[in-house]
């Protein structure tokens, strides 16, 4: 959040009132976004060139997507790698090309890749040699053992260009903010909780401008099985931005998901988990939280008999990994 903060208060002309020594901090935040931009921009157009011979449109998702696209939540944002979305069937020569453009496996342990392979939405990441970028490859933005499995085929029939980047291209306005609610409350993973979520809030904020966006959101979250990842969203973008569709629609937001138990848990545990990832942040339940929600995500990732014997093992390995220091 560093960095989207520093762009705020420079956009305001807000800096100058800043303390120095917190300024020092966001000014710092700056350059990083800044250099990250051009850098983001080259990688970019290595992936494109890598993979110019595959007949496979390449996707950009996420942050690499907003910031080529020129979307409201680029300026100031940081990320670690480029995500990239590519057709199913052409995984292995998206692989290969990337290989011999520099770009190895991160994951060397046997079990891993055999879980990323054959259970996952993505391959292992991959990390250039010379550069030490990172790029994940996707096929779809759920996994296909999930209760909410996407068709990666469908997302790409909806894909949008970028015109300054030709080439390159974007879900469609609807499917982004539906990949941005997947990844935050169906991943587990919440120490970039609060970022992900000013993200959607951003992309909601500027698809709106559109009287037509909230209604084709509802009806493609139903056709693509996303409908209670978005109904957790849009609490959440109530509850910290005031952001809410539109009071003719709010029989369809309530029918999102009908339980009303699971809707208040959710919205409890959830509020919880989203505090920013520190200590001075924390609750009392804030660890059980998000344990309750990582559990949570893996039996929604992976049927029981997958998800026991693998977190099984992941306890194990972190067990092993702290008795070998």
């Amino acid at each position: 959040m560093q960095g989207r903060l520093a762009q705020h208060f420079a956009e305001r002309g807000w800096m100058n009132s800043v303390p120095v020594g917190p300024r020092g901090h966001l000014e710092s935040g700056l350059i990083v976004a800044r250099r990250q931009w051009h850098e983001v921009r080259w990688e970019a157009d290595c992936i494109r060139r890598a993979l110019a011979d595959i007949r496979t449109p390449i996707v950009l998702l996420k942050g690499a997507a907003y910031l080529l696209a020129g979307l409201p939540s680029a300026p100031g944002r940081i990320f670690s790698d480029i995500d990239i979305l590519v057709e199913h069937p052409k995984l292995a020569e998206v692989e290969s090309a990337l290989f011999a453009a520099g770009w190895i496996s991160e994951e060397r342990d046997a079990y891993n890749d055999r879980y990323y392979r054959q259970w996952m939405h993505e391959l292992p990441p991959m990390r250039h040699v010379q550069r030490g970028t990172s790029i994940d490859v996707h096929h779809t933005i759920t996994p296909p053992t999930s209760r909410f499995k996407v068709d990666g085929a469908e997302l790409l029939n909806r894909i949008q260009a970028i015109p300054e980047h030709p080439g390159l291209y974007t879900l469609c306005p609807t499917d982004m903010v539906l990949h941005s609610a997947a990844h935050l409350f169906l991943e587990g993973e919440f120490d970039h909780g609060l970022r992900d979520l000013l993200d959607m809030n951003d992309l909601v904020v500027h698809f709106a401008k559109d009287p037509d966006f909230w209604d084709q959101l509802l009806d493609r979250a139903e056709q693509l099985g996303l409908k209670i990842p978005l109904s957790h969203a849009l609490v959440h973008l109530k509850r910290l931005f005031s952001t809410a569709p539109p009071m003719r629609l709010d029989a369809r937001i309530s029918a999102l998901d009908r339980s009303v138990i699971s809707r208040r848990l959710m919205s409890a545990l959830l509020s919880t988990a989203l505090r920013p990832d520190h200590p001075s942040c924390d609750e009392r339940f804030t660890g059980l939280a998000r344990w309750l929600l990582y559990v949570r995500s893996h039996h929604l990732r992976m049927p029981i008999h997958l998800a026991v014997p693998h977190l099984t093992r992941k306890a194990m390995m972190r067990i092993w990994a702290d008795d070998a220091e």
